[in-house]
């Protein structure tokens, strides 16, 4: 190792000198920046093995520094604190070697600065050049039908296939970012939190990094949702005491029986995360008092890898002496364990105050994989997480290598592999085979092979014949049943749950299209030969125009399935040469010619301004007079935080800002969202929607109809009252002028005798 403090010279700018009894801000802030410099060279020091890795680090620093020199992050601190924060992140939080270090703090200086990857390749190397291109956004214009979030997404993922470190730097890049986010102003505020719920959070919990994937979701949901952040936070600190004292009393038992097997172990409480409180009351309708595993006990045992998986049992043995299991929650995670290397043994039980607690017992390593994912790969080198995680990425790679279709539906189907849980299947040799949930039969024939995926015709599961887009459940034995006739169909892309299977389809479907292709344009070409007609690259503008095809090969695809007749093609030469084809055109999209996608136009053209009769919303910084719908999805109301989303079609749609379908419009489109806030309004209606749950009380429906119609005059659209043993649960369609209107409504009816909750419907 080598310190810090040797005769080498750190250069910084701005050398220049003050009175010594004046504070220079200069120097001052020089003198932060080498602080920070130091505290990253100390956490470094387990990673730097000679005098030339320590050179390198200084070398990037000294090249970021300079290049960053004048600029300033939104907060007012030098830039450079910022690639300084993302390198330690990498050293402390992902393990990662002295060129992830190197990277960090080069990763914003070809994207921002004047230095290019060519000389950051000339100065440290083709390995750092790599992946810092990959760590490089994609610049440029973009138009309305392509999004560049999405095209960077889909950069960043490609890189999966050399070199996972640009994922775990960007990973950390995103992770300082999101806890400094509190300068941004609103709007990006949303778009950044947004985007990390909608991949960034997921692909650090697909690569184990869940103590990061945790950090990163309750940050986000700190500026998604500020309001329902602070009250459960507030809650959580409310019952902390209470929790505590539970956690002790609940141990004490287990604690001292563990103590007389002979086992050394950490018994620790675990908090549900913030975020996680937040899906169970959102999703499931569950409020914060009703949430059973609110915290869980971790049971963290020092046992040698050949004796982890007998030594975990023996303390569940343990545990369930002192508490009743409940069946349908133990997940054994050690004998399957996770394709991103978890392991784990979860149960739950009840505890003697009628409480259910979850319970995870884990060996030492298996909880610093469970915390650090893949950062802790290399680590345990002969452990199943390395078998576990090449696995995935090899599957990961072969997708990527393959994918051709646009950015949004890239990113959108490699999603789905980040955030589904996993099945288990068997082959009939009992090989076992990790699947997303929700997988089908045609699925696992993906799994096994694409040849047998394509001429997949059906398969038996556990020895009954099912067709192939039956849903697998987890222990399921499944063997495909093939023909040689059968071949990929357009309908398959409907069920099928893996992005592997779905790109598999995709290709034989682009591939059956490119040869009938061919056919078309050999009898397009006959065709014309026989009219004594000639065919030249001028005609095909003329061609895409008049039959309404994107590019000539579409043209020549529907020429192959008879979409397009030799009639019509008679009429286009004869509409064409005489002059009058275009008047020809309306009536031809009137038949049978499939229409391919309109083109998008402008953002300027899809924003019409109109004269709204009621001056409510505001668009942008200060427009007030554009035409709007509201969204269907979250039914937004005066009062509500929103957004306005472009459409192609139907002008701009008000959105709040915690829709559920706002993760994806912002992450995807952010070039379409603008800012809009509601003004104040005359007293207009807006539909809002009520549920009420209760006890089945005489006269209760008669109580709440009540307060609602004659005590605050609000207008009913519909009511719809449904029972079931002794309880109730009531929606309610009403008109209400903006959110204070409902909250004062939601509140009284809160006061009914009776009325358990009262939540407003999304």
């Amino acid at each position: 190792m080598f310190e810090e403090r040797s005769t080498e010279k750190l250069v910084v700018p701005n050398e220049s000198c003050a009175p010594a009894e004046q504070k220079n801000p200069e120097e001052e802030v020089k003198k932060e920046i080498l602080k920070k410099y130091r505290s990253l060279l100390r956490a470094a020091q387990a990673v730097i093995k000679t005098k030339e890795d320590k050179l390198r680090i200084k070398k990037a620093f000294e090249l970021a520094l300079a290049a960053h020199k004048d600029m300033r992050r939104k907060s007012g601190e030098p830039y450079i604190f910022h690639p300084i924060a993302v390198a330690e992140i990498c050293l402390k939080e992902l393990n990662l070697g002295v060129t992830s270090v190197v990277c960090a703090l080069l990763h914003d200086t070809v994207e921002d600065t004047d230095i290019s990857l060519e000389d950051i390749g000339n100065m440290f190397g083709t390995e750092v050049m790599n992946i810092i291109d990959g760590l490089t956004k994609i610049e440029g214009f973009v138009d309305n039908t392509e999004s560049m979030q999405a095209e960077n997404f889909r950069k960043i993922l490609l890189t999966l296939s050399n070199d996972v470190r640009v994922i775990l730097i960007k990973l950390a890049d995103r992770l300082h970012n999101m806890r400094t986010l509190d300068h941004m102003k609103r709007e990006k505020q949303l778009k950044i939190a947004n985007e990390t719920l909608y991949l960034y959070a997921p692909l650090a919990h697909r690569l184990g990094l869940y103590r990061m994937k945790t950090e990163m979701e309750d940050l986000a949901l700190k500026y998604t949702d500020p309001e329902m952040y602070q009250d459960i936070v507030a809650k959580l600190k409310k019952s902390e005491e209470v929790r505590n004292r539970f956690i002790n009393t609940f141990i004490q038992p287990i604690k001292k029986r563990l103590t007389e097997q002979g086992f050394s172990f950490e018994i620790k409480g675990r908090t549900k995360s913030l975020y996680s409180i937040y899906n169970k009351i959102k999703n499931k309708g569950v409020p914060f008092e009703e949430i059973y595993d609110i915290f869980a006990i971790r049971i963290i045992i020092d046992s040698d890898p050949e004796h982890e998986k007998s030594d975990c049992w023996r303390v569940y043995s343990c545990v369930t002496d002192f508490y009743q299991p409940k069946p349908d929650r133990l997940r054994d995670w050690i004998s399957f364990p996770k394709s991103n290397g978890y392991e784990s043994l979860h149960t739950t039980v009840m505890s003697p105050t009628g409480k259910w607690v979850e319970v995870q017992i884990r060996s030492r390593r298996m909880d610093e994989i469970a915390e650090r994912g893949y950062a802790a790969h290399w680590k345990y080198k002969e452990s199943s997480i390395e078998t576990n995680i090449d696995e995935w990425l090899r599957k990961v790679r072969a997708i990527l290598e393959n994918a051709d279709q646009s950015a949004v539906d890239f990113v959108e189907s490699f999603k789905v592999d980040l955030v589904t849980e996993e099945i288990f299947v068997f082959t009939p040799k009992g090989e076992l085979k990790n699947l997303v949930a929700g997988s089908t039969a045609l699925d696992f024939a993906y799994e096994i092979h694409s040849d047998i995926g394509d001429h997949c015709l059906g398969a038996k599961v556990n020895g009954r014949l099912v067709p192939i887009s039956h849903v697998l459940q987890s222990g399921d034995q499944v063997e495909i049943i093939t023909s040689s006739k059968q071949k990929p169909k357009e309908d398959w892309l409907q069920f099928v749950k893996t992005s592997r299977a779905r790109n598999k389809i995709r290709q034989a479907l682009k591939e059956e299209k490119r040869q009938l292709a061919e056919l078309g344009k050999e009898q397009f070409e006959r065709k014309l030969r026989h009219l004594g007609l000639t065919f030249s690259e001028a005609d095909v503008p003329k061609i895409q125009k008049f039959f309404q095809v994107s590019n000539i090969q579409d043209f020549y695809y529907k020429v192959a399935t008879d979409v397009i007749t030799n009639n019509d093609i008679r009429r286009f030469y004869k509409e064409e040469t005489s002059g009058s084809w275009y008047s020809y055109l309306a009536r031809r999209l009137k038949r049978r010619i499939e229409k391919s996608k309109p083109e998008t136009p402008p953002l300027s053209e899809l924003v019409k301004k109109t004269n709204r009769s009621e001056d409510s919303l505001i668009i942008g910084d200060d427009v007030t007079n554009l035409d709007y719908k509201l969204a269907t999805c979250c039914n937004p109301i005066p009062g509500d935080e929103v957004f306005g989303f472009v459409t192609v079609n139907e002008g701009i749609k008000i959105h709040k800002t915690t829709c559920p379908n706002a993760n994806t419009l912002m992450s995807n489109y952010a070039y379409r969202i603008i800012k809009a806030r509601w003004t104040s309004r005359e007293a207009i209606a807006f539909q809002a929607g009520i549920v009420i749950k209760g006890f089945d009380d005489v006269g209760i429906v008669n109580r709440i109809t009540r307060i609602v119609s004659n005590q605050l005059k609000v207008n009913m659209k519909s009511i719809n009252f449904d029972t079931h043993e002794g309880l109730f649960e009531g929606r309610m369609m009403v008109f209400v002028h903006d959110t204070k209107h409902l909250e004062d409504l939601m509140e009284k009816l809160r006061g009914v005798s009776g009325v358990i909750s009262v939540e407003r419907l999304n």
